[in-house]
């Protein structure tokens, strides 16, 4: 089993700390933005909870503020540290409550891959386009959210809040239901099976 551990102190370096995590192969897939505001889709294909590898076409400069959005990990920033032919190598910023986050959901996908455990999904992920949105309890109440996974029967939001398990919402046009919480936020499923047309105003 794998599991993300740093030797490194509070008081070293960010930098230090961050390339102290023993970095593990993903397929995960999302959006990024460069310094000048230009997206393009990438793949993490290794990653710890202080570095990540992408397979991108965009080429930053060294020390380049990114902006990522990555299924099942949400937000992720930092500033480039090598270019590759493939793609580059981005230190990540963040807290040590946010590296804790990354470690465990990194240590859940990496035993996961190891058990050869099946994809809890009924359809293809999509790529959003439009992130930022929000969610609208029964009651009227609304609350800022950002879209880090879509599909047909489903999303997954990130949230500061967690309304209970079951919870009846809407989002955009389409009604769901909280069925699962995780570190980020909540997993909604939809009460149908959407289509792509259904879907439009986040493609």
């Amino acid at each position: 089993m794998y599991s993300f551990q740093s030797p490194q102190t509070a008081a070293q370096s960010q930098a230090a700390a961050a390339t102290a995590f023993q970095r593990v192969t993903v397929n995960l897939t999302g959006r990024l933005m460069l310094a000048d505001y230009e997206e393009y889709p990438c793949i993490a294909v290794e990653m710890s909870p202080g570095e990540v590898e992408f397979d991108c076409i965009a080429r930053p400069r060294i020390n380049e503020r990114i902006i990522a959005y990555m299924d099942n990990l949400g937000r992720l920033e930092g500033a480039v540290t090598a270019i590759s032919t493939s793609g580059f190598t981005m230190l990540l910023q963040a807290t040590e409550r946010k590296r804790e986050k990354l470690a465990a959901q990194l240590t859940w996908l990496a035993n996961k891959h190891e058990l050869g455990l099946p994809e809890d999904r009924r359809h293809d992920r999509l790529t959003p386009r439009q992130i930022n949105t929000e969610i609208v309890l029964e009651d009227g109440r609304r609350y800022a959210c950002r879209l880090t996974d879509l599909s047909l029967s489903g999303a997954a939001l990130d949230i500061d809040i967690r309304p209970p398990l079951g919870t009846v919402l809407r989002l955009g046009n389409m009604r769901g239901k909280i069925v699962r919480h995780f570190m980020e936020g909540v997993a909604v499923e939809f009460d149908t099976v959407q289509s792509r047309e259904t879907l439009r105003e986040f493609l």
